[in-house]
């Protein structure tokens, strides 16, 4: 059996998770069918677009899911007011045996995806759909929100590559290890991450930190040093003391690299006013014959400040991003929610289930929940239709939930629908493209996505509704339960 991702097992949940799920049991209602879907109700930094990821994961995590003897020795620990155990023997003899059998869809890793579209859908007996709950969560989550983060800020560097380096301020060794996964899907070229190079293959970058510097008694000591030790991976952090002061002993070290076999791979600016001495550090390299040598910028970097420096034509060719793409400032989650939209009795039919609210936006969507994508014959994205997969699409028309607008879909549209199988009856049914592919997909999307949705100020909307017979029978199941008796 494939080891659980990280630190991933099957107590990676909530206690009301297992709780819920000891009650299906003792009901006798264990078996019963459940569908359940993965969405999320806003795009994270303001924006108008979300990058699914966490795909690959997810499936590690599912399928080696299982309860160990420890995580039941711990269960059978858990005591309830009373002071007895708060589980039973028997529930803990079922979690021992409990192996998924749930089919499940997703949306490719890479996939652009939109408030209210399912991520993922489960399927499968409700107690092994409530306990896969939280993890799912974890992972979809979080690496969508950091591979949105990294696609955001790859947008504003437009074709300089990007790398990040925020593992020292991520959220702990996982959340860091996780993050650099993320930000390569959103289009990273690599990170200072060891651990995420060796366990991803993702490209690893890096050479000296001001500490360096500072341990030589002066700037020119501390380059000629490490021009010594590694001569083939020279990048000259130059802002220590004083950045054209730096600029100048970087040329005077790379000059003597040239002389025995060697080149340059740039300078970093960190600090100060970076158009200005990016401007003038490319007329120093250019004048001393070093056209090549790269301009790389760091220190407190995000979407929005590579977006200005570049609009004031600041000479840098490459960007280290840190703690604002590791951490996914300034959002703290992608605020994803889990949500049931059909049950069944074994053999019987599919019944509909609607949470409502007072607030609009978290009335949830019922049934079993598909996305078709339309697109025009060049591939650029129209619009998306959420369906219900019983009711199919008899038209091609979209309703807005937000204002009831209709909006009709040209006959000529090419479309493909989103979730793919992943498991059926917990059998892998999906070959995990390799991490390479997903980045490689989550550029074909964007590419193909309409411009004014990415921009990264006064974005518009995407369009995306629901196809008309699920907005009806929405409407149906809203106003079956106001009328229930109080």
């Amino acid at each position: 059996m494939k080891p659980p991702p990280q630190n991933f097992s099957a107590l990676t949940t909530d206690l009301y998770e297992v709780t819920m799920a000891c009650g299906y049991w003792k009901a006798g209602v264990r078996d019963y069918e459940a569908a359940f879907h993965v969405t999320f109700r806003e795009n994270p930094f303001g924006g108008q677009f979300t990058v699914a990821c966490g795909l690959a994961t997810a499936i590690d995590f599912l399928r080696s899911f299982h309860f160990t003897e420890t995580a039941i020795a711990y269960l059978a620990s858990q005591r309830g007011n009373d002071g007895k155990p708060l589980f039973d023997s028997g529930f803990l003899d079922y979690l021992r045996d409990l192996r998924l059998t749930c089919d499940i869809d997703a949306l490719a890793e890479g996939t652009l995806v939109f408030p209210n579209e399912p991520l993922i859908r489960v399927c499968g007996p409700i107690a092994q759909c409530q306990l896969v709950e939280t993890a799912l969560l974890n992972i979809l989550n979080f690496q969508s929100l950091i591979a949105t983060k990294a696609a955001r800020v790859c947008l504003a560097a437009k074709n300089d590559p990007v790398i990040e380096f925020g593992l020292r301020r991520a959220q702990g060794v996982d959340g860091g290890l996780t993050a650099a996964r993320a930000a390569y899907v959103g289009g990273c070229a690599g990170t200072s991450n060891l651990q995420a190079g060796a366990r991803f293959g993702i490209p690893v970058s890096g050479t000296q930190a001001h500490s360096w510097i500072m341990f030589f008694e002066n700037e020119k000591d501390a380059f000629e040093t490490f021009a010594r030790a590694i001569p083939n991976n020279c990048v000259f952090l130059v802002d220590t003391y004083n950045s054209i002061d730096g600029v100048r002993h970087a040329i005077d070290v790379a000059r003597q690299l040239r002389k025995n076999g060697h080149e340059m791979i740039g300078v970093r600016l960190d600090s100060g006013d970076r158009v200005t001495l990016s401007i003038e550090a490319r007329h120093m390299l250019d004048d001393a014959g070093f056209t090549n040598a790269k301009i790389v910028c760091s220190g407190d970097l995000d979407e929005h400040v590579i977006a200005e420096l570049k609009q004031r034509d600041a000479k840098i060719d490459m960007w280290g991003v840190g703690t604002k793409l590791a951490t996914g400032q300034p959002d703290a989650a992608l605020g994803g929610i889990y949500k049931i939209g059909a049950v069944r009795r074994p053999g019987g039919q599919w019944q509909y289930r609607i949470k409502l609210s007072e607030e609009p936006a978290k009335t949830s969507y019922p049934g079993l929940l598909q996305v078709r994508r339309f697109c025009q014959p060049d591939g650029r994205f129209l619009a998306d239709a959420i369906y219900e997969t019983d009711h199919g699409i008899n038209k091609r028309c979209l309703v807005d939930v937000e204002t009831e607008e209709e909006t009709e879909i040209p006959e000529k549209a090419d479309y493909s629908d989103l979730l793919v199988p992943i498991f059926r009856k917990g059998h892998l049914v999906y070959e995990p493209p390799k991490l390479e592919a997903s980045r490689e997909r989550a550029r074909t999307q964007l590419s193909c996505a309409p411009r004014e949705i990415l921009r990264l100020k006064n974005a518009t909307r995407y369009k995306v509704g629901l196809e008309r017979s699920l907005h009806a029978l929405r409407s149906t199941l809203i106003a079956g339960v106001k009328e229930q008796p109080k």
